[in-house]
């Protein structure tokens, strides 16, 4: 093998990734050298967080702040029944370390807010969006834009999923999506309002991990002004674009949305 920071473990470990040419070795050392932070590890997060630790992404970090809930099993499969009323974070990096103990894994038990938003996401390459609140959203793209960071975007709702990448390489950000809107619930109908289909989530956040490591090893089309839009229960996929409004990349500094 030529010279390389991959360690013979790696080498072989990550050996059907880079049989394929588009990655190869330089792709699978670009992944060891990125970092990415992902923000959520409930439905979306746990699918992330495994296809991206298994891929070998050199430094992953977990923001999540709260527990494990029984009824959140079906779908959040990172975790067990003798995890309840844990921390997340917590069993989620253990369960992590021993999927691939070759990663780097940096913990966050904070909610992500305007106050520690930059200071936490300017130590990474990427920024994966898996939560379901949408001010907290508004604040993720914020910080993106300020510190010039790729946001990868995941959604679900019954059957639907979507994903897109916004702040990409100049391209639309989150508010040239979806727009502020001073009387919108800031809040994503939750799954035991509507109900999910647990699969759902693993699907969605599969795309998610895909688009991360696209971006990072710079194959493929990344989702930059697009929103993939799929529904599992009739197998229907569609993709929207998103229009560029360059005044949504004005932003300085970090406020509560709700009083921008």
């Amino acid at each position: 093998m030529p010279d390389t920071i991959l360690s013979q473990r790696e080498a072989r470990r990550y050996s059907k990734q880079i049989m394929i040419p588009e990655i190869g070795i330089k792709g699978q050392e670009k992944l060891k050298e990125a970092s990415v932070l992902v923000i959520g590890a409930g439905g979306l997060g746990c699918p992330v967080l495994q296809y991206l630790i298994a891929a070998g992404t050199g430094k992953v970090g977990i923001a999540e702040f709260d527990t494990v809930s029984e009824e959140n099993l079906q779908r959040q499969i990172l975790y067990g029944s003798n995890d309840v009323g844990k921390l997340k974070s917590i069993i989620a990096r253990d369960r992590l370390e021993h999927l691939n103990s070759l990663v780097g894994l940096e913990l966050f038990n904070i909610r992500i807010d305007a106050s520690n938003a930059l200071s936490i996401f300017k130590d990474f390459d990427v920024i994966v969006d898996a939560t379901d609140n949408l001010e907290t959203r508004y604040i993720i793209n914020d910080a993106c834009v300020v510190l010039n960071r790729p946001m990868v975007h995941g959604a679900i709702y019954k059957f639907e999923g979507q994903v897109s990448v916004f702040n990409y390489l100049g391209g639309p950000t989150y508010r040239c999506y979806n727009p502020l809107n001073q009387k919108k619930d800031s809040r994503n109908p939750a799954p035991s309002e509507v109900g999910i289909l647990g699969v759902l989530p693993g699907i969605t956040g599969t795309y998610m991990a895909n688009e991360v490591i696209k971006i990072i090893t710079g194959i493929g089309k990344v989702l930059c002004g697009k929103v993939l839009l799929f529904n599992i229960s009739e197998n229907s996929f569609h993709i929207m674009t998103v229009n560029n409004i360059p005044e949504n990349h004005n932003i300085s500094v970090l406020k509560n949305p709700r009083k921008s």
